[in-house]
């Protein structure tokens, strides 16, 4: 029965209240602590040790606990109940010596054998509910005595029942209350606000059981991290022994290599000082023993015994000092034997070797920036490493790599120099040897890091530009020029009216053509484009375009003299796009044309109109990586630019008789000027940002991007240069 016992004055509740966490104490006992605790104004639950405000009318007007009363009334009586002691006779009014045979639930009284009668004959009592006495009847006690009626407090109301709930008052009230003290209230009969109250604790119960089903599910899922932390955990303490274990391992080997390879060095030099003073010895004992008898014979030896001995000893004693002039005197082995450990650097390395986190760094996770790439320029890649919940993961030592590989495949893959700051950041430098695009794959332990891998552009240098690599000389007047995938080099003839083809040394192999209007034949054959094993040649002065394979074998022309559909006026540049259409620039007619492959008329962008997007006499054509058309205007001194549809988009440089043009990968112009005599270099955005000069009525340009070769058909010279944009 320890619930219905007080836990500040360990005795069974009195007059039990509820504090707002819901956990009773006396009232009594309240009262006392709201004194102790008043100059705080707050009131400290002694289970749950929350706080809560010191109400304005003290303990007193505190929620009384009714159920919890009872239970303690009936607590009460059962401890009579299973008393070994009899119990008096509470029923009877004359006070009655009888020990009591029941007890009556309803009238709250034991009862004599004279009471219990009672109960059986009097009418008014035949409702009551009457119990035995012993263990039994006690433990039924709990389910047969309810708890006992509330009578109204006021004095004129004795006995009324409490029927009714007073809204206005918040309190339980009588039939005649609200007649009288509670006229005018707001009321209502007290089982629908019991039952209202019944209601919002179901729904309160339906939220509890399934917050409840939520929390166990967070329970069990928190127990199973626990599991799992302790299975890490033994898995992390394997890992590190076992690293330890190696490390130890390691350093045992190398103790005894190096301890090997002093014995080594300590055995040579020992072996050869031990050789050096024997021999040092012989000779001194040669010369000693020379030098004995030399004294000997002095003093022993007459004057026909000397001559008779000759210069014999001193020819052998010279020969002895002789061998000691040629013996080095000092040791041949010094005695330093130099230890290079390098332990400094080793104990710092130990020192911050490994990391215990409770989260690992993230590949996912892990951002990097990247410095603009230029061919044969160091450029940057700085990686910071961060865990899974996103926070910098401050330590180094993992294994990021870096490598940039061209989308090509004749380039090789670059590795990246790798620079750990022990701090979670890298820097990555690497040196592309291509131009063009690239991707760029950086990994972390194996695993690609988030937007890896990338593509990137690797600019080429258009700044050093300056003098030729190689002179290709052609005598008959080149115009254009085109680049077939095996690195031959097409060349359009104007006077020869054909087209030259040589390798990239610039030696001749072949011509495909000849003067005439025949198929395959050319009058001044002026524009060329290579689209895989076909040639694209706009032949001027027959007006149309011929289509030729790399082989020189005729397939189609189309076109023919004229300003109508189908019709040209000395075309003088063609491209094909990335919808296969062919592109033509109609010089006389100031247009711009569009076919399909069979020759069909699809659209035309007229230059001779007014407005910014007019344009004369187009010459050069190129596309850019957004696909829009660009035109060297060759008489409005500027090249225009349209949309693949045809929409005037914008106009950049101001180039005298702009002729040919070609847009590398990354979308700058590179623009021939026919009487400026020079080649300038426009970025994406059109601001010029290099000249090449020096050059004689150049017309087509091309870029080579396999090689990174630049060749431009330098007319007025007869020749077609070849620069490296490397």
């Amino acid at each position: 029965m320890d619930h219905v016992i007080c836990q500040l004055c360990s005795k069974p509740f009195m007059d039990p209240r509820i504090l707002p966490c819901l956990h009773s104490f006396c009232s009594q006992c309240l009262s006392k602590k709201v004194e102790d605790a008043e100059p705080q104004r707050s009131l400290q639950c002694p289970t749950c040790l929350r706080k809560f405000p010191i109400p304005p009318g003290g303990a007193g007007v505190l929620t009384r606990n009714l159920h919890l009363g009872h239970e303690v009334e009936i607590a009460e009586y059962m401890s009579k109940f299973l008393s070994d002691h009899a119990v008096s006779c509470t029923f009877c009014v004359n006070g009655c010596s009888n020990h009591a045979v029941a007890f009556c639930c309803s009238c709250r009284m034991f009862l004599c054998k004279a009471g219990q009668d009672c109960h059986e004959y009097v009418p008014q009592l035949f409702a009551h509910s009457v119990v035995g006495l012993g263990k039994e009847s006690a433990t039924l006690l709990p389910t047969i005595m309810k708890p006992a009626e509330l009578y109204c407090t006021h004095l004129k109301h004795k006995k009324q029942e409490l029927d009714f709930y007073c809204k206005s008052c918040n309190s339980s009230v009588c039939r005649d209350c609200i007649i009288s003290s509670h006229k005018d209230h707001n009321f209502t009969e007290l089982p629908t606000v019991a039952e209202t109250h019944r209601d919002e604790m179901r729904r309160a119960l339906k939220c509890a059981q399934k917050d409840t089903s939520i929390l166990a599910a967070a329970i069990d899922t928190n127990n199973k991290m626990t599991q799992q932390v302790e299975t890490s955990k033994q898995e992390a303490e394997l890992a590190i022994k076992h690293a330890f274990r190696l490390l130890l391992e390691t350093l045992e080997r190398r103790k005894k290599a190096l301890l090997t390879d002093l014995e080594a060095i300590s055995f040579s030099k020992t072996t050869a000082l031990t050789l050096q003073k024997e021999q040092l010895m012989k000779m001194q004992d040669e010369i000693g023993h020379y030098t004995k008898m030399a004294a000997h014979i002095l003093q022993t030896h007459t004057d026909h015994e000397m001559i008779a001995l000759g210069d014999l000893l001193p020819t052998e004693l010279k020969a002895t000092l002789k061998k000691v002039e040629n013996v080095s005197l000092t040791p041949k082995q010094s005695s330093n034997i130099h230890v290079s450990l390098r332990t400094d650097s080793l104990i710092k390395e130990l020192s911050i070797f490994g990391q215990v986190m409770d989260s690992p760094p993230s590949p996912s996770q892990t951002t990097w920036s990247v410095s603009v790439a230029e061919v044969k320029e160091m450029f940057y890649v700085k990686v910071e490493t961060m865990t899974s919940k996103g926070e910098r993961y401050p330590h180094g030592g993992l294994q990021v790599k870096a490598e940039l590989k061209p989308k090509s495949h004749d380039g090789a893959v670059v590795p990246g120099q790798v620079n750990d700051h022990r701090d979670g950041t890298y820097t990555i430098t690497l040196t592309p040897q291509t131009a063009g695009p690239h991707q760029l794959l950086i990994t972390m332990d194996g695993q690609h890091v988030q937007k890896s891998p990338c593509d990137l552009n690797v600019r080429r240098e258009y700044s050093t530009l300056c003098k030729p690599e190689l002179v290709i000389n052609c005598s008959d007047d080149p115009t254009d020029i085109a680049i077939h995938d095996s690195g031959d080099i097409y060349v359009a003839c104007f006077s020869d009216n054909s087209i030259h083809v040589f390798d990239q040394a610039g030696h001749q192999k072949r011509t495909i053509g000849s003067c005439g209007s025949g198929d395959g034949q050319f009058n001044h054959p002026h524009g060329l484009f290579i689209k895989g094993d076909v040639i694209y040649v706009a032949d001027r002065n027959n007006h149309c375009i011929q289509k030729l394979t790399t082989g020189g074998q005729f397939l189609q022309k189309f076109g023919q003299r004229g300003s109508g559909q189908g019709q040209f006026s000395c075309p003088i540049s063609v491209i094909v796009d990335q919808r296969d259409r062919l592109i033509v620039s109609d010089c006389n007619n100031h247009r711009v044309v569009m076919l399909d492959q069979a020759g069909t008329w699809l659209l035309n962008i007229n230059g001779n109109v007014s407005g910014s997007h007019a344009f004369q006499r187009p010459y050069g054509l190129a596309l850019d990586p957004q696909g829009n058309i660009h035109v060297a205007a060759h008489g409005s001194n500027t090249v225009k630019v349209f949309t693949p549809e045809g929409t005037y988009v914008r106009s950049y440089g101001d180039i005298k008789a702009p002729s040919g043009i070609h847009i590398d990968e990354e979308g700058y112009s590179l623009v021939n000027a026919q009487t400026g005599n020079c080649l300038s270099i426009f970025d994406p955005q059109g601001n010029k940002v290099h000249i090449v000069g020096n050059l004689n009525q150049p017309l087509g340009v091309i870029l080579d991007p396999k090689s990174g070769s630049l060749y431009v058909a330098n007319y007025g010279a007869k020749a077609v240069l070849k620069y490296s944009t490397l």
